[in-house]
């Protein structure tokens, strides 16, 4: 579809405020710490650390492949951008009071900053899992090059989230703990610490109506070409867009009622 002459200046004003709000928030984060980088990298490195600890030091390990600290990090390294970007979603109108209040641009570019500057941090840590994979010998194959496409899968899903977490939570202020309490149990109840297939045949079906979990089989894929589950990645990306759907219809909605709370 052609756009007329006076929408295309619109669209790229909207991109372009996009990415300005994206280097501002990575900006503040890195700018006011020497090691800003660091702490990007330190919570989900810690986090493989005592998981890679627990399960092949402590006790005999269960779930997973080997080498596991690769295992832990290809999971957890998405879910740490998904984590903080819906945290983070939460507030996205709050800490921002008067500039979207004065500001005139398109209300999602408020969630979208944050997918965005989250999603940086998470392509800046992936020298982490390079690291790791190069030391710990483990094997790629060519399914490495679906990597992209789980990065792509993830930012829709978190986009959608965000899409109806941002707009409710200034609604209803109650919910943003919710969303923390909510993104805890959903911690466990993904395939982070565990792949898909090691469920019990009785919890199987919590790999397939949580969208994460073919997102976290490509992610996988690439050092463990059995975590590939094309079923499943279908799974995940019909879900993905009905709850991209759900997030537009959702923000399109309540916006009015936001600004006016605002």
């Amino acid at each position: 579809m052609n756009l007329s002459p006076e929408h295309r200046p619109q669209r790229a004003s909207a991109w372009s405020s996009l990415w300005l709000l994206t280097k501002r928030d990575l900006k503040v984060r890195y700018s006011t710490s020497f090691l800003g980088y660091v702490w990007s990298i330190l919570d989900p490195l810690l986090m493989s650390l005592i998981y890679w600890f627990v399960f092949t030091q402590v006790f005999s390990r269960g779930v997973g492949k080997a080498p596991y600290i690769v295992f832990l990090l290809t999971a957890l390294l998405p879910w740490v951008w998904f984590n903080g970007a819906v945290s983070d979603s939460a507030r996205a109108f709050l800490r921002d009071v008067r500039l979207v209040r004065s500001v005139a641009m398109p209300r999602w570019i408020w969630v979208g900053r944050i997918i965005c500057s989250k999603g940086i941090e998470f392509l800046l840590s992936l020298p982490v899992l390079i690291v790791f994979a190069v030391f710990s010998g483990a094997k790629v194959g060519w399914e490495l090059m679906l990597f992209p496409l789980g990065v792509v899968m993830l930012a829709a899903l978190t986009f959608g989230i965000g899409l109806i977490v941002a707009p409710l939570v200034v609604l209803f202020r109650d919910l943003e703990r919710a969303v923390k309490l909510l993104l805890r149990v959903f911690f466990y109840a993904s395939p982070i610490i565990y792949g898909a297939s090691d469920l019990p045949a009785f919890a199987q079906p919590l790999a397939w109506i949580n969208p994460l979990s073919g997102i976290f089989g490509l992610f996988r894929s690439g050092f463990f070409s059995d975590q590939l589950n094309w079923a499943l990645v279908g799974a995940s990306a019909a879900e993905t867009v009905v709850i991209l759907a759900i997030g537009f219809w959702v923000f399109k909605r309540s916006i009015g009622g936001v600004l006016k709370e605002l």
